[in-house]
């Protein structure tokens, strides 16, 4: 299993409950073609750089998570025939320094997700020489 990164948006003109219930069929898509999620970042509602679709904003979601390289074709195929999703891009993380900051990601997300909702800061986070050393070995 290799881990990998989605940085999804979804349409702005959704309602809240709407976007939850996209939310949930996307990370529905991860796991039941076998994914593990790591993390999750609720990026929120953004500007664009430019209009997409005639959409000045858009709601960024990341997920982080493990599954054989093999299924992710059937997951873009699936992302791209979602009328809520207007862009997603899939990221690999394959070597060891990848891998590494892959961790680091993770321990971001789960911490900024642990966080109160005042607390929305997010600190710099050192990466663990254990961890560092389980990526070098499963690279192997």
């Amino acid at each position: 299993m290799r881990n990998y990164e989605n940085l999804v948006i979804v349409k702005p003109t959704l309602t809240a409950e709407e976007i939850q219930a996209s939310i949930t069929a996307i990370e529905e898509i991860i796991t039941s073609n076998g994914g593990e999620i790591a993390a999750r970042d609720t990026m929120g509602m953004r500007k664009l750089a430019y209009p997409v679709n005639k959409n000045e904003r858009g709601y960024f979601y990341v997920m982080y998570y493990s599954i054989a390289p093999s299924a992710i074709s059937e997951i873009e195929r699936r992302f791209r025939i979602n009328e809520n999703l207007l862009r997603f891009v899939t990221i690999k993380y394959d070597t060891n320094r990848e891998v590494a900051a892959w961790n680091q990601l993770v321990m971001k997300a789960n911490k900024k997700a642990s966080l109160p909702a005042g607390e929305a800061k997010v600190e710099e986070v050192a990466v663990p020489a254990a961890l560092e050393e389980e990526a070098e070995e499963v690279a192997e």
